[in-house]
Formats: structure tokens, C-alpha cells, sequence
């Protein structure tokens, strides 16, 4: 599986969580889908280009089990949520925006932001655990209109109980909103199973794809009572109909595309998600738990992943020692706070991973799967 990949040099690459490593396929893909067509046809490389994007839409409906013309190309996860939240109105009493204080700060950005369209904010405290359905639960009331939650938070690898906070925001009459950008290509993305109405996600983590490539997944029947504030001429019914006067927004996810698409990061998130669906990502999941495994058995520790991403979150009581117990091992990692954050993938090893194990355990680095 590594050959797929051009992994950097050095230690072991465990950053999936953060950048995936560049696809092989990803070169010939950008010159085929993008740069060739510019450099032959000038002007007429529009309609390759716009064939990238659907492309692009089939192949990640492909990977989350949706219809193509639910899917909508973005720029980045903020994009996406903006204009998703834009195209609600809100009214007195049911305009709650509700999310963890455990989320990924941008989603808390974006929130914050539509205040001056009259939603408000309602963050569930960071010490009440976005893993148990029962915390969501007690913040769920009348004043909801939307609920964002993550499938997995970045800073603790935990997953949230998506099918029932959900079926939460039907009893309520929310739009329930999941953030997949750490958990796609790693975790299965399945919006139908969890019942929820839109789900908001990224290229540039384990699917390998690079910035600039993310998305917008709405329940087709939700489509036409929602117009977004960010308009463009693809997200106009007919973008070739060229009158300044009229604006009539797609019938299907396609109104929420705004103006013209970056073509370039589409074309490379394209071979991400094609490399990642030929290895499977079951595979690639069983690849990473078997790596993990391998870490336990080198620290003497189990570790029960259930309800988790694929990112080991571990917080260390040292961390200026933890930094120089890896450096020797050029591991490449993050650290928030206290937590390393290692992530394999399928360019990873189970060696590899047994270094890193093997590193802690030998310098007595204290140290606890963070909850």
C-alpha cells in the first residue's frame, strides 16, 4: 500500500489527521484533468474542467453512499457550512446553533459569524463528554434550528452518537449537520444510516487530496426550502443564461456552488478518493487498527479504539521530554496541548509503529488515551 503513496522523507510519517501523504496517481491526474487541457484548448478547457468536477461529485457520492446530484464542491469546510447555515432563517425562540466546545474551532467561527443574521450560539461545555448521546440530549430543546456535531473530534479521536443525535434533531425540528473531515477515508461515511440531513467534509486528511477540495452533502428533499446567502453563477439554474436580473438557484446541490470552481484541487482530491476506494477503506481501517495493536503490545497497554478515529490522541505529563525522546526517530507528529496525535495509515507499519511504542516506553513517558 505504501507504493501508492509519495511518503516523506525520514522517520514515520503519522499525520494523516493533518495532511495525507500525495498521492502517486496525483501528478498525472492534475496534468490530465487540469494543466493539459489549459495548455491544448485555451478557453474550450472549461468543459474538461467541469467534467473533473462531476467527477469529483461522483466519485465522493460513491464513497459515502449519496446521490451525485446531493453532492456540492467546496472550498474549504467553512465554505460549506456557511452557506449551508446561510440558507436557513431563523426565527424568535428556534435559532440555536447547537455543538460541542469539543468541535473544530472553524465550525464555532462560521456560528458565530451568522449571529448577524439573528442565529445564536450554544456551545455544550468542553467537560461534558460529546461521545455520550445523553449529553447531547440535555442540551436539545424548541430553540435548536441546527445541530453540528462531529463524527470525530480532532483533539480526543472520540466519535459522536450521530444516529441518535439525529433522530434528537427530528424530534425537535432541527437540521442535524455532521463534520466528516476527520473521519472520511479512515471511518465509513454513511448519511443515510445515521439518518442525518447534511453531512460537511474535507480532501486534505486521510483521503489524501490535498486544500481546497471540500464538500456539501444535503438530503435531496431538504434542497429547495434552502437558499444560500453566497451566490455565483453555478449556482444559478442555467449559469449560461447570462442575465444580471435573474437569479433562480439550481434545483439541486448545485445552487450551493457559488461562483466559478477552483479546478486544480478537485482534480487532485479525485485521485485521493480513487486511491483510497481501490485499497477499501475497510482495509485501510484494519491496517490501522492492526498498527495500533502493534503500538499497545510495545507499551504493555491495551486500548480500546471502539467509538474512536484513527488518530491515537495520548496525553503526556512531559511533553517538552516527550519532544526530545522522538526527535532521534524524526517521527513526524502533532501535539495540541499535552496530546500527541499519531495517525497510520496504510503507508504506515505495524514497525513503525512499534517504534513509536517502543520510544515512550523506554524513556518511562507517563502518559493516558485522552477521553
Amino acid at each position: 500500500m505504501r507504493d501508492l503513496f509519495h511518503v516523506p522523507e525520514g522517520g514515520p510519517y503519522l499525520m494523516s489527521h493533518s495532511v495525507g501523504c500525495l498521492p502517486r496517481a496525483a501528478r498525472a491526474a492534475l496534468d490530465a484533468c487540469y494543466l493539459g487541457p489549459w495548455q491544448t484548448t485555451g478557453g474550450a478547457a472549461w468543459g474538461p474542467w467541469l467534467e473533473t468536477i462531476e467527477k469529483f461529485r461522483a466519485a465522493l457520492a460513491g464513497l459515502i453512499g449519496v446521490a451525485a446530484d446531493e453532492v456540492a464542491p467546496q472550498q474549504s469546510v467553512s465554505s460549506a457550512l456557511f452557506s449551508l447555515l446561510s440558507g436557513l432563517r431563523p426565527i424568535p425562540k428556534r435559532n440555536r446553533v447547537l455543538m460541542s466546545e469539543q468541535a473544530f474551532p472553524t465550525v464555532g467561527y462560521v456560528a458565530q459569524g451568522l449571529e448577524r443574521l439573528g442565529f445564536e450560539t450554544r456551545l455544550i461545555p468542553a467537560a461534558q463528554s460529546p461521545g455520550d448521546a445523553a449529553t447531547w440530549e440535555s442540551h436539545f430543546d424548541e430553540s435548536v434550528a441546527a445541530v453540528v456535531a462531529m463524527h470525530v473530534h480532532s483533539n480526543t479521536g472520540v466519535t459522536s452518537p450521530l444516529a441518535e443525535i439525529a433522530a434528537m434533531a427530528r424530534r425537535h425540528g432541527a437540521l442535524s449537520i455532521v463534520d466528516a473531515a476527520q473521519s472520511a477515508g479512515i471511518l465509513p461515511v454513511a448519511p443515510h444510516a445515521w439518518g442525518a440531513d447534511a453531512v460537511i467534509g474535507s480532501s486534505v486528511k486521510w483521503l489524501c487530496g490535498g486544500p481546497g477540495a471540500a464538500w456539501l452533502w444535503l438530503r435531496g428533499d431538504l434542497t429547495p426550502g434552502i437558499e444560500p446567502l453566497d451566490l455565483g453563477w453555478f449556482g444559478h439554474e442555467d449559469p449560461y443564461e447570462f442575465d444580471i436580473r435573474s437569479f433562480r438557484p439550481a434545483a439541486d446541490a448545485r445552487r450551493f456552488q457559488g461562483g466559478s470552481p477552483s479546478i486544480a484541487p478537485f482534480a487532485l482530491a479525485l485521485a485521493g478518493i480513487k486511491t483510497v476506494t481501490a485499497l477499501g477503506q475497510d482495509r485501510i481501517l484494519r491496517h490501522n487498527r492492526d498498527c495500533i495493536a502493534a503500538f499497545a503490545e510495545a507499551v504493555d497497554r491495551p486500548f480500546d479504539m471502539t467509538g474512536r478515529g484513527g488518530t491515537l490522541c495520548l496525553e503526556f505529563a512531559d511533553v517538552d521530554r516527550l519532544h526530545a525522546v522522538l526527535a532521534p526517530g524524526d517521527f513526524r507528529y502533532d501535539v495540541r496541548g499535552r496530546c500527541l496525535r499519531a495517525s497510520f495509515h496504510a503507508w504506515n507499519s505495524p514497525e513503525e509503529a512499534k517504534a513509536l511504542g517502543r520510544a515512550i516506553t523506554e524513556a518511562q513517558l507517563e502518559f493516558r488515551l485522552v477521553s
